[in-house]
């Protein structure tokens, strides 16, 4: 036995990987089980031996493999029967090594349903039969009888109403202790569009979204069915080098808020387009209202974001008529309608007026627009107060 390939691996999983792999071995009749661990890749054998012990044949065979080489065999005993728990020891034997949620994660996004529906669409035992293979799972309340199952659990609790609690109910399901390939299943079900109304669907991908981000994933829509958004986990992009620089400039200005805000609209860019549009707009009004104030200078509340905008240029010097060199009244006048434009693409498709039945929908790369000219924006104008700080301290 490989002895440096188990040390890479958690030894409860791979025992109890070995033991559910002779289970299911051993379910095969005798005459069958040489054949089958042949084809799995195990040392041959002949019929005498394993009519001794069908599982003993299947377990002797197993503890001379590594446990790198039992992921190999689980695949391929998967493609002739169906084994959840296999699967599951499968998949968490490959996560063993890649990036993960943690259970603090889980168990934040499971409290995520703590008052709010499970699915706003289809009924209970619909939604759990998308993720779950209920009928083969074991009952948490009969144990191994072979005749009931987790499904007459919650047939209990769904269909008699025993009261129990969603939370409570994926508790059962192993939520906070299934691989991870389980859980991402569960969140892209909760959010997709068998689920709930596309509405709710982008408001719990952005609530979810932002309890990953810190684990390195985000949700991310990967297509649509019959006009509804289908999200998916995916690791979270590193940024690009202008989402790096904008972040480093806009912490080092304000961390509690303005960053706070540019990272809400980056979260979102790909999971809540209309939400990033609004975030756009909104980091915008934050820094020009947080200039104008360190400024000394005042605004009014009823200001929007062109006046608020104008009010600025001018404590800045930015305004076109303020330079006589054409090329920089041409960047400054082109600033202008940048931020003239966020305020109207906000007010057009961003989620902050009523949708209507005409009014179009937005795309991410609509939300990558306005999110990436509104950091480019707030950096320059943090960047430019800065400096003229620093003229009037020399």
């Amino acid at each position: 036995m490989q002895q440096s390939h188990q040390d890479a691996y958690p030894v409860s999983v791979i025992r109890a990987l070995r033991q559910e792999l002779a289970s299911e071995i051993s379910n095969f009749s005798a005459n069958k089980v040489p054949d089958l661990c042949t084809r799995l890749g195990l040392r041959e054998g002949d019929r005498d031996e394993a009519f001794k012990s069908k599982f003993a044949y299947a377990e002797r065979r197993l503890l001379e493999k590594s446990a790198a080489d039992l992921i190999p065999i689980a695949g391929r005993l998967l493609e002739e029967v169906d084994s959840y728990s296999v699967a599951e020891l499968k998949a968490k034997m490959e996560e063993h090594s890649k990036p993960k949620v943690t259970e603090l994660t889980r168990r934040r996004i499971v409290a995520l349903f703590d008052g709010r529906a499970m699915t706003t669409e289809k009924d209970h035992m619909g939604f759990f039969w998308r993720i779950w293979p209920l009928k083969n799972m074991p009952s948490v309340f009969y144990g191994k009888d072979p005749d009931r199952s987790i499904e007459d659990d919650l047939i209990q609790a769904t269909v008699h109403k025993y009261h129990w609690s969603d939370v409570e109910i994926l508790e059962m399901l192993g939520i906070f202790t299934c691989s991870q390939r389980q859980f991402f299943k569960f969140i892209e079900e909760a959010t997709g569009p068998l689920a709930r109304e596309p509405e709710k669907q982008a408001e719990l991908a952005a609530a979810i979204t932002d309890i990953l981000r810190h684990d390195g994933f985000r949700l991310v829509i990967v297509g649509r069915m019959s006009g509804s958004p289908v999200y998916q986990v995916q690791p979270a992009a590193l940024g690009s080098p202008a989402d790096t620089a904008i972040s480093e400039a806009l912490a080092a200005y304000d961390a509690d808020t303005i960053h706070a805000r540019w990272t809400q609209a980056l979260d979102r860019r790909d999971t809540d387009p209309e939400g990033a549009i609004t975030l756009a707009r909104t980091l915008l009004e934050d820094v020009c209202k947080w200039i104008i104030v360190e400024a000394g200078e005042e605004y009014e509340e009823k200001d929007d974001l062109p006046a608020l905008y104008k009010k600025l240029a001018k404590i800045l010097k930015l305004a076109p008529d303020d330079h006589t060199e054409i090329v920089f009244r041409q960047i400054l006048g082109s600033c202008q309608s940048v931020v003239e434009s966020l305020g109207s693409l906000r007010n057009k498709i961003s989620d902050a007026h009523s949708r209507g039945p005409r009014r179009v929908r937005p795309a991410p790369r609509h939300a990558q627009l306005a999110v990436n000219l509104s950091g480019t924006m707030a950096t320059f104008l943090v960047d430019t107060w800065n400096a003229r700080k620093m003229e009037k301290d020399a």
